[in-house]
């Protein structure tokens, strides 16, 4: 949905979206960005091997978008990674990660641009990302995505957030999210091995080590899960994914400094308490915590790279410079195939 060239204002947006099996909802993302105040240059959509005619849908009533098929599902970090890497290589300015269920209101990227040159700091440039406020269907913030706030800001940085309406924060989900393009450049793509659960986590603290992000609460969109409630809420088997990719983050990820990495691990002890205390079966949550636990500590993510060129997807000269991280096992998670279901 590409915009006239003498129309453009202020630097190239690329939205990405990644979906799976979820036609109607995509269907109302899409409307929705084209309805924006400011809509983006170009849309990008990644299909997770949908089965519901997600690809269909798409290419009759959107005709406009960048509809990248993939041959399997390779989970919501694969397909951010697969469309962040696309809108790279198509030589996009900023990126604005968007999961399938979010319906931004109508000013909600022009409100997160102009936050962000409103926020820029005469020597470090814009921030690195700044993020919406996410809402559910009955106007309530969401407790899935949000932003956890950046402690010990500079009254430097703080300043300059509060001059834009922000609020300085130090991770973000990809529910809505605009990203700086050269950031990601720098830093690399989101670890596509984490297929579900922690990866905006690990990749957007990943981005903001050492660097500045924002809460940009004039930015609205909501998130139609279909219950309100955080990470906590009973996941099932999906707590694999939870436990396995917390270990990867702690043990393997440059995102958090030693003393975050204390931190961020007893703030999620105890949210694995809650999810114990507050599950209908804890036999699974039982079996998916020990096979986690044990995956997380025996592997290492496979390179986004090999990931996404086993799709077609050769990361080109417009591309990340290098994938951070350690040296990665090459057995592959054993839910590598399984149904994506967003759950930020």
């Amino acid at each position: 949905m590409n915009r006239a060239p003498g129309c453009r204002r202020g630097p190239s947006v690329t939205a990405v979206i990644v979906t799976y099996d979820r036609r109607d909802l995509l269907d109302e993302a899409l409307t929705a960005l084209g309805a924006q105040t400011r809509p983006p240059d170009r849309i990008t959509v990644v299909d997770n091997a949908s089965a519901d005619g997600t690809a269909a849908m798409v290419a009759e009533r959107f005709p406009g978008v960048d509809l990248l098929a993939l041959s399997r599902n390779i989970g919501g970090a694969g397909g951010f990674s697969a469309g962040m890497a696309r809108a790279l290589d198509g030589g996009a300015d900023l990126l604005w990660l968007l999961d399938d269920d979010t319906v931004p209101e109508q000013e909600a990227l022009e409100a997160l641009l102009e936050a962000r040159e409103r926020a820029s700091d005469p020597q470090d440039g814009p921030p690195a990302l700044v993020a919406s406020k996410v809402v559910w269907t009955d106007g309530r913030d969401h407790p899935m995505n949000t932003p956890r706030p950046k402690p010990r800001a500079t009254a430097a940085e703080t300043r300059l957030a509060r001059a834009a309406g922000c609020v300085p924060v130090r991770s973000a989900s990809f529910v809505s999210v605009l990203v700086d393009a050269a950031a990601v450049r720098e830093r690399g793509l989101p670890v596509a091995d984490y297929f579900l659960w922690n990866d905006d986590f690990e990749f957007t603290t990943r981005l903001l080590r050492g660097r500045h992000g924002l809460l940009c609460p004039a930015s609205v969109v909501v998130h139609k899960t279909r219950e309100f409630g955080g990470t906590e809420t009973d996941p099932g088997d999906r707590f694999f994914y939870e436990v396995r990719n917390k270990i990867w983050l702690f043990t393997g990820s440059r995102g958090l400094a030693p003393l975050e990495r204390v931190l961020y691990a007893g703030s999620t002890a105890r949210r694995w308490a809650r999810t114990f205390a507050g599950s209908s079966d804890r036999t699974v949550l039982r079996r998916a915590l020990v096979r986690g636990t044990r995956d997380g500590l025996l592997t290492r993510p496979r390179p986004t790279a090999e990931i996404l060129r086993e799709v077609g997807i050769p990361q080109g000269p417009g591309g990340p410079r290098r994938e951070r991280g350690r040296a990665a096992s090459r057995r592959p998670s054993p839910w590598s195939r399984g149904p994506y279901r967003s759950s930020r």
